[in-house]
């Protein structure tokens, strides 16, 4: 299967190909600006037929949360239209799609996890377009899913672990947010259940198009915070704060964290803790 994987060079999509050459019956092919533009629809037909793409795992997004609610134009031709263009394209080809998706869809006033079936509300154009996408690929006539996760990190790219490793070295103390709950998702093992999906199974999408993925856990952004200082060795203190505190242009979900049964019972996958896939990227971090 010759895939597709769009948005390589961010954090998921260099860990997939990272990843990628375990994989024998996949093929992948990596792909970013500028030399692919997901919302250029015409180059997309002519990329998708012309390299004989078979399917597509797409890491493309808008991800600057507050500069959307400044962009919104940006944001919605990256995570909309861009989605749209990608599964036209997917279309003509008789193609299979992984999207990745964010709990932001989620408006965060539930206090249990969140089920694939509860309803969305999604809150800042961030969300708004990022839900669009996800309607695009629902409403699409290609055997397709979408995986929404949360606070994705890596050894690659710029991010929360990075952000407070440095600030740790930096300053004796900080203040983190401890009023916002979710669950870290180290990208390399999401880049693994999207390879994994796709080399064994035969049609992706089973009991619905929609699956949640982020590492087993609870967390506040907090509670991660400390736990990278103590794995790291780290002498910073980290104090809490609550939301109205730190004020952002957009509004980030109180609560977040997502039910995994259904990604884990129809893809028979096993999900490591947080706190264990820290301790690995840390580990490669060579710290």
């Amino acid at each position: 299967m010759r895939v597709l994987v769009t948005g390589s060079k961010g954090q998921l999509g260099t860990e997939i190909k990272a990843l990628a050459s375990d994989y024998n019956n996949l093929e992948c092919v990596f792909t970013d600006l500028p030399e692919l533009d997901i919302c250029d629809e015409e180059a997309l037909n002519e990329y998708f037929k012309g390299q004989k793409i078979d399917a597509a795992i797409n890491c493309a997004a808008y991800t600057k949360v507050d500069k959307a609610e400044e962009n919104n134009e940006a944001a919605e031709l990256v995570n909309s239209i861009g989605i749209s263009n990608i599964v036209k394209a997917l279309e003509n080809v008789k193609g299979k799609l992984i999207h990745i998706s964010t709990d932001y869809v989620f408006n965060g006033n539930n206090s249990e996890p969140y089920k694939e079936s509860d309803p969305v509300s999604p809150i800042g154009v961030y969300a708004e377009t990022k839900r669009a996408g996800e309607i695009a690929v629902i409403n699409s006539n290609i055997d397709a899913i979408v995986i929404r996760t949360s606070w994705l990190y890596s050894i690659y790219g710029n991010n929360f672990i990075k952000t407070m490793l440095r600030l740790g070295r930096e300053k004796k103390s900080l203040n983190v947010i401890s009023d916002q709950i979710g669950t870290p998702t180290h990208a390399s093992d999401l880049a693994k259940t999207c390879l994994d999906i796709l080399s064994k199974s035969k049609r992706l999408s089973r009991k619905g198009n929609v699956y949640h993925y982020s590492n087993e856990g609870v967390a506040s952004w907090y509670d991660f915070a400390i736990s990278i200082m103590d794995l790291a060795g780290l002498n910073c203190k980290v104090k809490p704060i609550e939301t109205k505190d730190y004020p952002t242009l957009a509004k980030r979900p109180h609560y977040s964290v997502l039910n995994k049964t259904k990604i884990k019972e129809d893809f028979k996958i096993e999900i490591p803790h947080w706190r264990e896939s820290l301790k690995q990227c840390l580990n490669k971090l060579e710290l």
